[in-house]
């Protein structure tokens, strides 16, 4: 019961192609050059970037779209957070007073 089987292959069927020989080749390795001075590659001359009247306009307009929409969304935020914490704080004063007015008329 514990001992593992092996599976047998069963013979091919179909058409059977001979293994192919491989060759190996020689290697020649050439002796190597005279050693000359190396010369550093000069690296590429890379374009300046040239900005343009048009070009800095855009770039500031961009800039303060960007201050204004991330602004905008912030103080967003800040007013949601100060409009919950205002009507939780006048939900607790309601209850509090509902509760010191029951507590009265007993």
């Amino acid at each position: 019961m514990f001992k593992p089987k092996v599976p047998t292959m069963p013979q091919p069927t179909g058409r059977i192609t001979p293994p192919t020989i491989v060759e190996p080749t020689a290697v020649v390795q050439h002796p190597p050059q005279n050693p000359t001075t190396l010369v550093a590659p000069t690296p590429a001359a890379r374009p300046t970037v040239q900005l343009t009247p048009g070009a800095v306009v855009a770039l500031v307009g961009g800039g303060a779209a960007v201050v204004l929409v991330v602004g905008a969304v912030l103080v967003s935020m800040l007013l949601a957070v100060a409009i919950t914490g205002v009507s939780v704080a006048i939900c607790a004063l309601v209850i509090r007073s509902l509760i010191a007015s029951a507590d009265q008329h007993r």
